[in-house]
């Protein structure tokens, strides 16, 4: 899956289709970017905060967003898990709210729903107000950003409250799986694909680390700042600048603190994850392309992503009408250091040795030319168009795709994603597949219980064993279609 429009349930497909069909959308992409341009401003104060304004009058509501480049891509393993509890502590009390409770009654006064997310490479904060509090909502942002107090007592309640989302997440088995992967796909520095982090770390946690944070990470040149609803833009504009042209610009915190890269795979891992689970599940993940170093591949692995997602597809007519699995899917994360590829199989316990070896073989097959249709792909970027519209039926949520968006690439990147996902080509997956998933090592993680383990009598041995097989024979058969060439020729 990818971070932005989600993809439709399996009865939503042809309803999808009839509507692009029925609204004309097939020459869509163009006229869509062209539409989001002509909606979205932006302008860089002389601090370097880059200030966002869209303008919908549906309902008189606008939402305030600050946005910020860090997370677990710029933890060490010291910090790992800190980007999160600071979002925590942002909810508290500033040099001009005295504690949290104050804070909250200042939100009640304003008219305030509002959260905050950490992930690997962004934080975010939004308010959603009545418009009539704009200037209100700005300052209150500003000082929630620029001086927060990191009272002991209230940093010491929030570690225990941050302790305990980690412990729901682990309550996952799923969590688990993705975690003995993460541990092999990204080896020399798998913290920093793990915003939840260390809880060792958390625990540990002092408030000179909260201030360091704050000092090199929260500096209005690594910040964007959104606003977005029923404003006029220019007021809007002279209101942010208004409060925040006083926020001090600070050194690039990634001079300060270099963001080392992942070191490409060298071999084939392996890791079996040992969970209460009814349905096994093995997952097979590659190093993807980086939206700086090749956006391109972005693109075309989003494509093949809807291509292989869809009913009728040799993908899942080969692994789950033929039932050598339960559900199989194929993934893709845009990210900025490295964004994993991946599939994922769920099988019945006496078929796992099978469906792993069809998966293997069936990766293999995105390679051949007949593998998908013309009319696949091009269904697979109209379902794309038509989620990236539905995605902005609300304004509120849509900024927090605009905002993933600026922290992982920029703002370009989403405002040409249309026009880019239409100029995809046969050849530019084909690149994707073999640059990024043909030939290149994987990490294979299997979940399954420890009964069904037991049961199989399955070890990481012999996982590799059979994988080692695998490519013997994918080998095989290609020098056989390579002599059959050679012969017809």
């Amino acid at each position: 899956m990818r971070t932005g429009p989600s993809l439709p349930r399996p009865g939503q497909w042809a309803a999808a289709l009839m509507a692009v069909v029925a609204l004309g959308l097939f020459s869509l992409p163009q006229a869509q970017a062209q539409e989001l341009r002509d909606v979205i401003h932006s302008r860089i104060l002389d601090n370097g905060l880059e200030v966002v304004v869209m303008e919908d009058s549906t309902v008189p509501l606008v939402t305030i967003e600050l946005t910020l480049r860090h997370g677990a891509f710029a933890e060490t393993e010291e910090y790992n898990g800190l980007a999160h509890l600071y979002e925590h502590m942002f909810f508290k009390g500033n040099e001009n709210i005295p504690n949290q409770e104050a804070y909250l009654e200042r939100m009640r006064e304003l008219g305030i729903v509002f959260n905050g997310t950490t992930s690997t490479e962004r934080v975010n904060y939004f308010f959603t107000l009545p418009t009539t509090n704009l200037v209100e909502g700005l300052e209150f942002m500003y000082h929630a950003t620029t001086s927060p107090l990191f009272d002991e007592d209230e940093f010491e309640r929030e570690k225990e409250v941050v302790v305990g989302e980690a412990d729901r997440a682990e309550s996952n088995p799923h969590y688990w799986l993705r975690r003995g992967i993460n541990q092999l796909l990204w080896y020399e520095h798998p913290h920093r694909k793990d915003p939840l982090g260390s809880m060792e770390a958390v625990r540990n946690a002092t408030v000179e680390q909260m201030q360091h944070i704050q000092e090199v990470y929260y500096v209005p040149n690594n910040s964007v700042l959104m606003i977005a609803g029923d404003v006029d833009p220019e007021e809007a504009f002279a209101a942010a600048e208004a409060q925040f042209a006083q926020w001090e610009r600070g050194p690039d915190p990634f001079e300060i603190e270099p963001v080392p890269e992942h070191p490409p795979l060298e071999e084939i891992g392996v890791t079996i994850v040992e969970e209460s689970v009814q349905v096994p599940a093995f997952q097979i993940a590659w190093h993807g392309p980086s939206v700086l170093d090749d956006p391109e591949a972005t693109y075309a692995a989003d494509v093949l992503l809807y291509v292989l997602s869809q009913p009728a597809s040799n993908f899942q007519r080969n692994l789950v009408d033929s039932r050598i699995a339960l559900t199989a899917g194929k993934s893709y994360f845009t990210q900025r250091y490295v964004g994993p590829s991946s599939v994922s199989v769920q099988v019945q316990p006496d078929g796992l040795r099978d469906a792993i070896r069809a998966t293997l073989i069936e990766v293999e097959k995105l390679t051949d030319p007949d593998y998908f249709t013309d009319e696949q792909m091009e269904a697979a970027k109209t379902i794309l168009t038509v989620n990236d519209i539905y995605s902005r039926e609300k304004t509120s949520n849509f900024t927090r795709t605009l905002t993933f968006w600026w922290a992982i690439a920029d703002l370009d990147y989403y405002l040409d994603f249309l026009p880019n996902i239409e100029a995809v080509t046969r050849e530019d997956i084909a690149r994707y597949v073999d640059e990024y998933i043909i030939d290149e090592p994987f990490v294979l993680g299997v979940l399954l219980s420890p009964e069904d383990r037991e049961e199989l009598g399955l070890t990481e041995e012999e996982l590799l064993e059979l994988i080692e097989e695998v490519r013997q024979e994918i080998e095989e058969q290609r020098q056989v279609s390579h002599l059959d060439e050679e012969g017809g020729q």
